[in-house]
């Protein structure tokens, strides 16, 4: 039986455990909570009343605050955690890791099934460093093995996954990895493997090899979808915001691309689709920072007033670095960086990006 440790107990995760609990194959499950009074609230009414209240955690997820017993022999890590606690949370895990580190461990050659794989649903980048999530598994698990990495993305509100709505993401994998004992898995068999050990009912994932295209679509759209919030409250109509979907998608598109991505991934779930869902969902936690900026509340008093995190606010400085690291033109991400950061109002920052030069699309 497969082990699938989840860490991060917020709304995606604790939604990952439910649908997951809902796959014909053969699983355990354990969602790792960082706060032990929210693991013990779990446990005990098996709702989670901090992120995702009105849906109900199976009592064949095991909910805990201890790494340790979440990762007990698991060989499927799931990264449900904020952008900015990745590398915390993963330097943590690793001693306990003890399956990755075990030649015999499932996944091997002669073994149908996933093992020793990292597979990150975070939609962000580390702000001090602009790395992506797969870049830094990478980094903090190299002094100690080489696991597989997979990433999940694409339009997928939580509330929404857990209720049982028909939710469709893609889970990106790629390269040749070299297993313990020396076999190799082709490229594009993790993907493969998981999109059959993740599938549900109503739960349908679609596979991708472009992982730089997956991760940064899934950090970029959050940011557009500040500016899609911010429109709103400043009582802005359809005109404004379809512009700034197509038009935030061609500079997501530059910027992947210029990066080494694949154009047709922005255009696909992880990038058409999420940023469509990010930009115009009532449940989207960017956009609602956005409605309230465009309201006129101050950035500190907005985040102040919930639990979630909107990975956009601390996304939008480290985009703009690799931009200008590749020479490309960010208008949209400058300018809502501006208003997060820099004090500048979002009428000041729709006239800025309607008064630019005038170009051919």
């Amino acid at each position: 039986m497969t082990r699938v440790a989840i860490l991060g107990g917020g709304s995606w995760g604790t939604a990952l455990a439910i649908v997951l609990s809902r796959s014909p194959r053969a699983q355990e499950i354990s969602l790792w909570v960082h706060d032990a009074v929210l693991a013990e609230s779990i446990r005990s009414d098996r709702k989670n009343q901090a992120y995702l209240p009105a849906h109900a955690v199976p009592e064949c997820v095991n909910v805990t605050s201890s790494l340790e017993e979440a990762l007990a022999d698991a060989t499927i890590l799931i990264g449900a955690m904020p952008a900015a606690y990745a590398r915390s949370v993963y330097t943590r895990a690793l001693p306990y890791l003890d399956a990755f580190t075990r030649s015999s461990a499932p996944g091997i050659e002669g073994h149908r099934g996933v093992g020793n794989a990292f597979v990150s649903t975070t939609k962000g980048l580390e702000p001090s460093t602009h790395l992506r999530m797969s870049e830094i598994i990478v980094q903090v698990t190299s002094p100690k093995f080489s696991p597989e990495i997979a990433v999940l993305s694409g339009p997928s509100f939580a509330a929404e996954a857990a209720g049982g709505e028909p939710t469709a993401v893609v889970v990106a994998s790629q390269g040749m990895v070299a297993r313990s004992i020396g076999n190799m898995r082709r490229n594009g068999e993790l993907s493969s493997e998981l999109q059959e050990q993740f599938a549900a009912p109503n739960f349908r994932l679609y596979t991708n090899d472009d992982v730089l295209g997956v991760e940064l679509a899934g950090a970029m759209k959050n940011v557009i979808a500040i500016a899609a919030g911010a429109c709103q409250g400043l009582g802005l109509g359809s005109n404004p915001l379809a512009a700034l979907i197509t038009r935030g998608l061609a500079e997501m598109t530059r910027l992947a691309v210029a990066l080494g991505a694949r154009p047709e991934t922005l255009s696909g779930l992880a990038g058409l689709g999420d940023l469509v869902l990010t930009c115009t969902g009532s449940l989207s936690r960017n956009r609602r920072v956005g409605i309230e900026l465009g309201k006129g509340r101050p950035l500190p008093e907005i985040l102040a007033g919930t639990r979630m995190v909107a990975e956009g606010v601390g996304t939008a400085a480290a985009l703009l670095a690799l931009a200008r690291e590749a020479g490309i033109e960010m208008p949209i991400t400058e300018q809502v960086e501006a208003i997060l950061h820099q004090g500048k109002s979002p009428h000041e920052a729709i006239r800025a990006i309607m008064d630019r030069p005038l170009k051919r699309e």
